[in-house]
């Protein structure tokens, strides 16, 4: 009965164990890139880019909007010359040289180092551009991005 019982028991907490991993959610993908590439944010046509707190920019590039996500804290983003160079990942450097997805790999940085991993960007319309840039701490052009991959 107690050989039973214990086997019994074994069996419920193997059950309830695999049981677990299903009522989980699903991870949500570190990256989400802009698809498809021609949305993606241009650093060779940047007009004007705004650091609205160390984790977040606006950007505009003509008439489209953006708002950059960063994986972490920045600060350096808001001290020295108002430059910001934005790094396509290395991966796309040759189908799309001048293109900021929000993929792994692409990060912008300040005339002061660590570069910043951007982790997300995204479209953003003219009204949410305004309000949150009308926040930044800092801004500057696009005058001083690579012109050459």
């Amino acid at each position: 009965m107690k050989s039973a019982l214990t086997g019994l028991l074994s069996l419920s907490l193997a059950v309830a164990a695999n049981a677990a991993p299903a009522q989980t959610k699903p991870k949500t993908p570190a990256y989400t890139p802009l698809r498809p590439v021609a949305d993606c944010l241009r650093t060779d046509r940047i007009d004007e880019w705004h650091v609205v707190n160390p984790r977040t920019l606006t950007v505009r590039n003509g008439p489209n909007r953006f708002l950059v996500k960063l994986q972490a804290s920045c600060p350096q983003l808001g001290y020295g010359p108002p430059t910001l160079r934005f790094q396509t990942s290395k991966a796309n450097r040759a189908v799309a040289p001048f293109s900021i997805c929000g993929e792994a790999g692409e990060s912008v940085r300040s005339m002061q180092p660590p570069p910043c991993p951007i982790q997300s960007v995204r479209k953003i319309d003219k009204a949410e551009f305004d309000k949150l840039s009308a926040h930044a701490g800092r801004n500057g052009s696009g005058a001083n991005q690579p012109t050459k991959p």
